[in-house]
């Protein structure tokens, strides 16, 4: 938890006046007790009615103070807090926007999103606790010692057992719960991923009829994380008995001996001592309930900074320089050069591939499934980084650009459309300014999507809903066809974005793209008849290059391209 606590700097007011509030009303709360004995043993004792009501507006007085600088920590408390969880958040997510695929790809994404609200929640709930009570509740159990020590030392003897006894239960009840917390955080995770994917995937469960089969693994996930619950909260329940026991325990004996005391006058202890000692020792339990709350918000919190803290200290394995590279317009536009590349760092998933394209040309690229196609799209644009070779864009090497400038000269459709719920116009600029209407409508008829968007309610303010559920699968893939297009970048990769459309739409689609000038086409497709007017096609079979050419060489010298073409009647 210390790692977070840098973000307390910008609420140091709020740190100092909130415990210091806390403190005066501490300091209030443990004069009451001397005022309560003052009125029983000269007050009542004398039946002097004034001096009742003179002190009983002394202790009304104290309340409302107390009331005052509490309210005062309360809102220091709850800005600090609050301040605190938003900081957080957004630097967790602006770290995370850092990572690389790589790093994203060892957490998933529900581990990320657990982390970034209910872990954070735990801390944010640890600064309001740290303000207001982590001061006070150990002020209230010092400050009654203290003041007890000063009524009658021997009785005192008694609160401080009392506290040995609570302490020798606490600290072994922290240990254990610590761990419990951080196996119960994961399985949150777990519960998060099968949540996710069920949701997201309810057509395909529903169609299969493998709904109870999910719920249970949707219940055992979910027991598992009541077993962890339940063994922190049966292990938490300890302390309050435990507390309340000897709490009772030290009244029993304070009542017991300090009566005893006060009839034969021993140190001085009068009726209203008495009362007065039993009123701190009430102070001291109330305190220390408090404390023990505070163990199990602060081990939880401790669970949950050590897993945000796991994200902070993840570092993106690709680095990028801030100044731009020396480019070579003398050479091809693209050029692969003997390029590996693994994911586990064992088996190649790319192997030995070289091929160059020029600026303006066309580059098909096809093979079986888990060839290595859109892994190849994925080196290109730097979302991994080559185990070997290089990939070069206008003879720079791709790890010499800022990632900002990468981003700019390359546009992507994914295998996976992804659509934002918002209007037409912000799925397309992804909310830059300096794409105007005219350019949106531009890329929207050469993605072929103008003559379905034409038809929309508003326009291009026409509302999508999440992951695009009022379009179908060919209209999403245009969608997605046109952002790219509309980033007006020199590069374009289409990775199968063309699967869920028509023969008809796709030849449409095709000879719009050749017609644009000095734009590069990368086009990843499963039909031959999507990349067979590509100025060059590259045939990957498990990670190898087995061919090069254009179709018609191909068609005569690849056996694996002659192949995919006969399977789908192109030849």
């Amino acid at each position: 938890m210390l790692k977070l606590a840098r973000y307390l700097k910008d609420f140091k007011v709020n740190v100092i006046i909130g415990p210091v509030c806390k403190l005066v009303e501490a300091v209030f709360e443990l004069i009451v007790p001397l005022v309560m004995s003052e009125i029983i043993d000269t007050g009542i004792k004398n039946a002097d009615s004034d001096y009742i009501i003179r002190n009983g507006l002394i202790l009304v007085f104290f309340a409302v103070c107390g009331l005052a600088f509490t309210l005062v920590c309360q809102y220091a408390a709850s800005a600090a807090s609050q301040g605190v969880g938003t900081r957080l958040r957004a630097d967790l997510y602006s770290h995370i926007n850092t990572l690389s695929y790589k790093e994203l790809d060892k957490l998933g994404s529900s581990a990320f999103i657990t982390r970034i609200t209910n872990d954070v929640n735990q801390v944010q709930t640890a600064v309001a606790m740290l303000i207001r009570l982590v001061v006070r509740a150990p002020f209230l159990v010092i400050g009654a010692t203290v003041m007890s020590f000063s009524i009658s030392p021997r009785l005192s003897l008694i609160f401080f057992g009392a506290m040995a006894l609570i302490v020798l239960v606490m600290f072994p009840v922290m240990k254990v719960t610590v761990k419990l917390f951080k196996k119960q955080q994961k399985s949150l995770d777990r519960i998060s991923v099968i949540t996710r994917e069920n949701l997201s995937g309810v057509r395909v469960v529903r169609a299969f009829a493998r709904q109870s089969h999910e719920k249970e693994r949707f219940d055992r996930e979910t027991e598992e994380y009541r077993t962890f619950a339940v063994k922190a909260g049966r292990i938490n329940a300890l302390l309050n008995p435990a507390i309340f026991i000897a709490v009772n325990v030290a009244y029993l004996l304070i009542v017991t001996f300090g009566g005893g005391f006060a009839d034969r006058g021993i140190d001085g202890l009068t009726q209203g001592k008495v009362i007065a000692l039993v009123n701190y020792m009430t102070q001291i339990s109330l305190a220390l309930v408090v404390v023990a709350n505070l163990v199990t918000i602060f081990t939880k919190a401790a669970a949950s900074s050590s897993r945000i803290n796991e994200i902070f200290d993840m570092k993106s394995s690709l680095t990028s320089p801030e100044k731009s590279p020396e480019k070579d317009r003398n050479v091809p536009f693209i050029i692969f050069d003997n390029v590996n590349f693994s994911y586990s760092g064992e088996e190649n998933s790319l192997e030995d591939i070289s091929f160059t394209l020029n600026k303006g040309e066309t580059l098909g690229i096809i093979g079986g499934t888990g060839s290595g196609k859109t892994t190849l799209a994925n080196l290109l644009c730097r979302f991994y980084d080559v185990s070997g070779g290089s990939v070069k864009i206008d003879g720079a090497d791709v790890r010499d650009y800022p990632a900002e400038e990468l981003r700019r000269k390359i546009s992507i459709v994914p295998q996976k459309t992804e659509l934002i719920s918002g209007s037409l116009r912000y799925n397309i600029t992804l909310g830059r300014t300096d794409i105007t209407d005219e350019q949106i409508l531009n890329a929207l008829e050469i993605a072929q999507a103008k003559e379905f968007t034409d038809r929309l309610d508003g326009g291009l303010d026409a509302k999508i809903l999440q992951g695009g559920k009022n379009f179908s699968g060919g209209q999403k893939q245009r969608i997605s066809i046109a952002r790219a297009i509309a980033q007006g970048a020199d590069i374009l990769i289409f990775d199968d974005s063309a699967s869920a459309l028509d023969y008809s739409t796709d030849a449409k689609l095709r000879k719009a793209l050749g017609e644009m000038e000095n734009v590069t086409c990368v086009i990843i497709s499963q039909r031959p008849n999507s990349i067979r007017h590509a100025d060059k096609i590259i045939v990957l079979d498990d990670g190898k290059a087995v061919g090069a050419g254009t179709h018609e060489e191909l068609v005569n010298s690849c056996e694996v391209y002659k192949e995919i073409c006969r399977s789908v009647g192109e030849i």
